[in-house]
């Protein structure tokens, strides 16, 4: 049987190489009978007509990893690939479950190394905005191993798609208006902005979350290649923090050996601030100073209600509309939490409403800020001003809204199922419920409407925790 020659587009040639795989198998080509080639000015089958191929069915994770692999600048890959799709096709349908197969081993290197490039293009491209630009316009230079920008367009436009921004690179250009995706010719590094007015600030930033203690150079190196750091503008602090990192510990060290002994989380603040602070005026005070753990929140949101209220509801963190009102639970969640307290014949204003983490975190997606969980780290972090904030209002009874607010007033994390009800943190008599968003979020309305009632039954349980003697257990007598 005659060769026969396959002629793909440069770089990543998915659409091109899938019609190709239609059209052998409908022809029971083998691979040792196709040569493929690649060119500027692809001319498929050799210029025969390609006609209607049937379909190909493959197992979805084939699928996933050709469209890595054809990124793969190796010129042998749509060869490797060809063969790989032959053997699944005839009888070797968990081919890629034997991780010791030559063919298997090659292909899952040359994906790792695709999926290294996505997070590199992914954590070190730096857009700088292009000065006088009406509209604004940003712009960023990058060198990838692969031919990834196809590959990596949809996670730009996710990240930032209320920017007009162009990502240019020595294999293509994307170019986003806010609206359309245009992909263009290669660029060179000059075709892009040096620096911009942002980047001091952002240098200042990176130095001063610059940790000296853990300075490795080594392992920066292998994580952040050097190649990158000509286009990252904290890349020019890093030389000298770096040799001025061990005279850094050193005065940490000082600064430590002068601090109060005692470091439990209830006296962090004091240790921070050398101030304990009295009231919660005070307290909060202290929180707005500090500012937001991640970046992006509009304001810290504060506690609300009675300064020694009886009742402590804690929550998560602010949603959007808490941070933009500057008031806790007045989103959905929130309005949801008041009419089921109004259902029980719990008075909100009479309650003390606050959030275990006191900023709102949040990804961008086009003009909505979506609710992003906060990490234990995160938790940990603001838990010193829970702990604070109740040692201030010294409530009878703590309530824990969902799993967050558990993991905050407890230390470790714990799932609702099996704390639900009556509970202790630490001198603090509690109970744990859900949080009213997970009400929100069920499929359908039987299943809410169930999940509703038992917390309406929690609630209830508060109100009689709350106004009973707890250290007897006795209700108060019924009103005659």
């Amino acid at each position: 049987m005659s060769l026969h020659s396959i002629t793909l587009q440069d770089g990543a040639d998915l659409d091109g190489f899938r019609s190709a795989v239609r059209r052998l198998i409908g022809e029971e080509l083998a691979p040792q009978h196709v040569i493929w080639t690649i060119s500027d000015a692809p001319d498929l089958f050799g210029g025969e007509a390609q006609g209607d191929a049937p379909p190909v069915s493959l197992p979805r994770t084939v699928g996933e990893l050709i469209s890595l692999v054809v990124c793969h600048r190796d010129p042998e890959r749509y060869a490797l690939l060809y063969q790989l799709v032959w053997r699944v096709l005839n009888g070797e349908r968990e081919l890629l479950d034997v991780a010791s197969d030559p063919l298997v081993h090659r292909l899952d290197l040359m994906a790792r190394a695709v999926r290294r490039d996505l997070h590199k293009m992914h954590a070190f491209l730096r857009f700088r905005r292009v000065e006088g630009s009406e509209p604004e316009q940003f712009v960023a230079w990058f060198e990838p191993e692969h031919f990834i920008l196809k590959a990596t367009a949809q996670f730009f436009i996710d990240r930032f798609r209320s920017l007009h921004w162009t990502i240019l690179t020595p294999i293509g250009s994307l170019d986003w208006n806010r609206e359309t995706l245009t992909f263009g010719p290669p660029a060179c590094r000059e075709d892009a902005p040096s620096e911009d007015s942002f980047e001091e600030g952002w240098r200042g930033y990176y130095e001063s979350v610059f940790n000296p203690a853990r300075v490795n150079p080594t392992a920066m190196r292998a994580e952040m290649p050097k190649k990158y750091w000509r286009n990252m503008p904290e890349a020019a602090s890093i030389p000298g923090l770096i040799q001025t990192a061990s005279q850094r510990v050193d005065r940490m060290i000082e600064q430590e050996a002068t601090m109060p002994t005692k470091r439990t989380p209830e006296r962090a603040l004091e240790a921070m601030w050398n101030q304990e602070p009295q009231t919660l005026k005070e307290l909060n005070a202290i929180i707005a100073k500090a500012g937001p753990l991640v970046p992006g929140a509009t304001q810290a949101v504060f506690g609300e209600g009675p300064d020694h209220a009886d009742v402590v509801f804690v929550g998560e963190q602010p949603g959007d509309q808490e941070d933009l009102q500057g008031r806790p639970f007045v989103g959905p969640a929130g309005k949801l939490l008041t009419k089921a307290m109004g259902e029980v014949g719990i008075d909100r204003g009479q309650a003390y409403l606050t959030n275990a983490v006191k900023h709102f975190k949040f990804e961008q997606r086009g003009h909505r800020r979506i609710h992003s969980k906060p990490t234990a780290g995160e938790v940990k972090h603001y838990r010193p001003w829970l702990m604070k904030e109740l040692e201030l209002v010294r409530p009878k009874l703590v309530v824990a809204l969902g799993a967050t607010a558990l993991l905050a007033l407890t230390g470790k994390p714990t799932p609702i199922t099996r704390s639900r009800g009556r509970a202790k943190f630490g001198a603090y008599e509690g109970y744990v419920t859900v949080h009213p968003s997970y009400l929100l979020r069920l499929p359908d309305e039987e299943t809410k409407q169930a999940a509703y009632e038992a917390f309406l039954a929690d609630l209830a349980r508060i109100k009689d925790l709350a106004q009973a003697d707890l250290e007897t257990g006795e209700l108060p007598l019924a009103a005659e």
